[in-house]
């Protein structure tokens, strides 16, 4: 260990310290060895720093105090009391000793002993000295009662404080020095104190003679006793705590902002939260008004376009500027000091502070009687009779700035409270104003992509439903509300071939236009697979793949992100409140999946085929008015991969009803999905005028009142065709059997009314048929559906799909599906079980009455 003399600059005790006595010190280490020896142990003990450093410290001691008379020194922080040391020369010194444990900058532990001069005994003067002590003292105000509690004598901070010297206190009781309810207080604490012997404390805040200002004080209360511990009167001692009572009143109205300002992403709440936040622990009024066009838009369109420009709009010379008023607040119900009620408008001439605060983006402290505020209330003759009425003098205007963009100006100003603002609350408010003005950022952005995924999402939504005669249907679809944001939730009714229907619900994961895109996606993908008639497990298989392929290309881009840097100026993250937090609820970019339901609706056999992944189960309503759950096979979730889906095919009678819906109409934050869909189950077995009444009745009753996620909810009645609008042919395979065909279609038209189509038709079966019979494989069957238009279908065992083909000038064939596609309105062909089916539709005119 370093080994040193303990001493130099500094160790004396003013100019004239050579010729007075020094403070003995030393340093010892743990193991107890002298590292350090200044001038004064060397007076004390006679030994020089060459002849002690590095000795054990024990060899100072002319006797070695008990044991029982020494604590444990390895965790005392300090320890003083009397040694008994040896001087050089052998004579015995007792000496007083103060010890301290110390621990270096390094970490080195060792102890600091120091010990007083031998001259530093009482002197006579030492009264004298504590007396002018406690009477010049200007930080403590203090003041010694008798026991009438009436002053005796006070020091320089009292007779400070309370405006009046010594000689005039003397006698006076407090509360007759003072008028302030708060000194009743104070006095019944003396007189407890006198009696019971106890210290007493308190805080309060009182306004000191001629003062404008109230001060905070905290207080220590003392008896004052002779050596018989009788009272003699009673001591009082005052801190001012002012400063330091305003900023912990300021820190903790800053912490209360963090909690309560950005609760909600709508930029009037917001406001409001703001100017509850401020009055009355700031101000005694508040105004918060956001640019805008003088277009009697409401407050968050006006704002969002001026934010969209990225730039505030300053008033120009001689020209006011047009301001919204979106929220305020008084310590006064109802506000009657306001000149501009909540979502109006109002003109601040150039030159006023408000507009001054915009352009400059700082905020300004004023007094009411500057030129600056005097010239502008003057051109208004209510604003200026609202400052006369109720006496403003104070105030400051804050702007709201948040990323580089100007918002809008806050304006605080007092009447009540009769402090000016100080700096300090400047400061203050430039803090709260800012933390209000990141959340209606936040809002502002969060409403313009909230309406773009919205109107995204209901554009790629059915704007109609399909004409089609298989089923009767109503839907309804809600979007999520703000916090959760726009979600992937849709429907489709999809018209097929055969007169057939497929009906669709699906979800994908998340919130936000990435989730709106993908659903739209998905719904396009849906509906070509359906084109082409693929059955509902089949079609999934597909669709899982797709969304396998999404979720991989996302991930890439992700990754492609990150590693190029991700985030923008335009990142909005939403909590809690405020901020709550909190982020925005979309999906991450690398996050793709989806759940969905298909289901194909044959109405002349009355079948339905469904499949599901990872969907939740449909509602089928019976005749009789029972409600059950389908009981589907549970296929996973698109996007899973190499996992098969199961479809099942049921009967749907007569009368009865099918409703699909998604998962954010029976989930809630305080119900289970079980409860939300025994209460879907009841609505739907209910009786209902329409399926368009029935749809507002499910929403009301089983919908929370704010929802967590998208809903999205088709029910539909199936309807059957009669046996009379189907016709049934089993086709011999021989080519004499196409004649056979052509007069059954056509005696079919002459029984449905439609001999106008009776040209086509027989041209239709004869192709169809002739090409089942020599190219296909038997058994042919021919079938003709009146609907809405006339179907033709021909099918065979054959799983080889026809397709049309260029006929050469002198080919004798290669033309029949030609004319077949240029005289139908649509045809194409679909697998089944056994084989295919080629269909046609043809538009048919109304039979005459």
């Amino acid at each position: 260990m370093e080994r040193h003399s303990v001493g130099g600059p500094g160790a004396g005790v003013g100019p004239g310290a050579a010729a007075e006595a020094l403070t003995a010190r030393a340093t010892v280490d743990e193991q107890g060895t002298v590292t350090g020896w200044s001038a004064g142990a060397e007076d004390l003990l006679g030994y020089v720093p060459a002849q002690i450093l590095g000795r054990p410290a024990l060899v100072l001691l002319a006797e070695e105090p008990a044991a029982d008379d020494l604590p444990s020194f390895a965790d005392l922080p300090r320890w003083h009391g009397m040694l008994v040391l040896r001087h050089r020369d052998g004579r015995r010194l007792e000496v007083k000793v103060l010890a301290l444990h110390r621990t270096s900058y390094a970490g080195v532990r060792d102890w600091f002993v120091v010990s007083a001069p031998s001259s530093s005994r009482p002197r006579s003067d030492d009264d004298v000295l504590a007396l002018r002590g406690f009477l010049d003292s200007p930080f403590c105000a203090t003041s010694v009662h008798d026991k009438d509690l009436r002053f005796r004598r006070s020091n320089q901070g009292s007779t400070g404080a309370l405006g009046l010297s010594d000689d005039d206190l003397r006698g006076l009781r407090l509360s007759e020095v003072v008028d302030d309810p708060s000194i009743g207080e104070v006095e019944r604490l003396m007189r407890r104190t006198l009696a019971t012997g106890e210290p007493q404390y308190m805080e309060n805040h009182a306004r000191g003679p001629g003062e404008a200002r109230e001060h905070a004080w905290s207080i220590h209360l003392y008896r004052l006793e002779d050596e018989d511990g009788g009272a003699l009167g009673v001591a009082v001692t005052g801190h001012d705590m002012t400063e330091q009572f305003w900023a912990r009143k300021r820190l903790q109205l800053i912490a209360e902002a963090g909690r309560r300002i950005g609760s909600t992403l709508d930029v009037t709440r917001t406001a409001q939260e703001l100017a509850e936040v401020a009055v009355p622990d700031l101000a005694d009024f508040i105004s918060v008004d956001m640019l805008t066009s003088f277009d009697g838009g409401g407050v968050a369109h006006a704002v969002e376009a001026v934010a969209g420009h990225g730039s505030s709009r300053a008033a120009g010379a001689g020209h006011p500027l047009v301001l919204r008023r979106v929220a305020h607040r008084s310590v006064y119900e109802g506000t009657p000091e306001a000149v501009v009620a909540p979502g109006e408008v109002d003109e601040y001439p150039d030159g006023s502070p408000p507009v001054e605060s915009l352009r400059s983006g700082r905020a300004v402290l004023h007094q009411v009687s500057e030129p600056a505020i005097a010239e502008w209330v003057a051109q208004d003759p209510l604003r200026t009779a609202r400052i006369r009425d109720f006496g403003f003098h104070s105030a400051m205007t804050v702007p709201l700035s948040a990323r580089g963009t100007t918002l809008g100006v806050a304006v605080f100003a007092r009447h009540r409270d009769p402090d000016p603002f100080q700096r300090d609350d400047l400061v203050l408010a430039e803090e709260l104003a800012a933390r209000a003005a990141v959340a209606i950022d936040n809002a502002l952005r969060y409403t313009r992509e909230r309406g773009t995924a919205v109107t995204l999402q209901r554009s790629l939504l059915p704007q109609s439903m399909p004409e089609q005669a298989a089923v009767e249907v109503a839907s309804r679809y809600l979007p999520a509300g703000a916090r959760a944001g726009v979600g992937g939730d849709w429907f489709d009714v999809i018209p097929l071939s055969g007169a057939r229907v497929a009906l669709v619900v699906g979800d994908v994961v998340g919130h936000g236009i990435h989730a709106s895109a993908t659903m739209g996606r998905l719904r396009t993908a849906v509906r070509t697979l359906a084109d082409i008639d693929l059955p509902p497990d089949e079609l999934l298989t597909h669709l899982d793949d797709l969304v396998a392929r999404l979720a991989t290309e996302a991930e890439v881009a992700a990754e492609a992100q990150a590693a190029g840097g991700s985030g923008t100026a335009g990142d909005v993250t939403m909590g809690g409140p405020a901020t709550g937090g909190v982020a925005a609820a979309s999906l991450a970019p690398g996050d793709v999946g989806a759940t969905c339901l298909y289901a194909v609706y044959d109405p002349v056999s009355r079948r339905c085929t469904l499949a599901r992944a990872g969907h939740p189960l449909p509602v089928v309503v019976n005749p009789d008015g029972t409600a059950d759950l389908l009981d589907l096979p549970a296929g996973p979730p698109l996007g899973l991969g190499g996992l098969p889906f199961e479809a099942l095919e049921t009967e749907l009678p007569e009368g009865s009803l099918l409703a699909l819906y998604t998962d954010g109409l029976v989930e809630s934050r305080d119900d289970g999905v079980d409860d939300g869909v025994t209460r879907l189950r009841q609505v739907l077995a209910a009786p209902a005028v329409s399926l368009e009444a029935l749809c507002d009745k499910v929403l009301t009753a089983v919908l929370p009142e704010r929802p967590a996620d998208d809903v999205a909810l088709l029910v539909a009645r199936p309807r059957a065709l009669g046996a009379d609008q189907v016709a049934t042919w089993d086709v011999a395979p021989d080519p004499s059997a196409v004649a056979e065909a052509r007069k059954n279609a056509l005696c079919q038209l002459e029984r449905w009314g439609l001999n106008d189509a009776a040209f086509v038709t027989e041209l239709v079966v004869s192709e169809l048929v002739t090409n089942a019979i020599r190219h296909a494989e038997p058994p042919v069957r021919l079938r003709l559906i009146h609907d809405r238009t006339l179907l033709c279908e021909v099918s065979d065992a054959s799983s080889t799909a026809p397709h049309m083909r260029r006929a050469r000038t002198y080919d004798e064939g290669g033309r029949g599906l030609l004319l077949v596609a240029q005289l139908t309105q649509r045809w194409g062909t679909r697998p089944t079980a056994m084989g295919k089916t080629i269909w046609t539709e043809q538009a048919i005119e109304p039979a005459p009455a």
